[in-house]
């Protein structure tokens, strides 16, 4: 069986790559069409934060929770 430090980091890898693509999107501003809606550049700040902090949050716990 994994532990649970496996999965946590797992999360937490997928949580740093997205937040990754939204700093991507924003140094290059690409547009994005959402059913003909141009999505906005700060929507993609609010991501960067939120995935960002996930991500960093999740490899922080991995790393203190002792039990395997």
């Amino acid at each position: 069986m994994f532990s649970k430090n496996l999965w946590l980091r797992i999360a937490g890898t997928i949580f740093g790559f997205v937040a990754i693509l939204h700093l991507l999107r924003i140094i290059t501003g690409v547009p994005v069409l959402i059913g003909g809606w141009l999505l906005p550049v700060w929507v993609n700040w609010m991501g960067l934060l939120a995935t960002g902090f996930l991500g960093f949050w999740l490899w922080k716990l991995s790393g203190n929770n002792k039990t395997q």
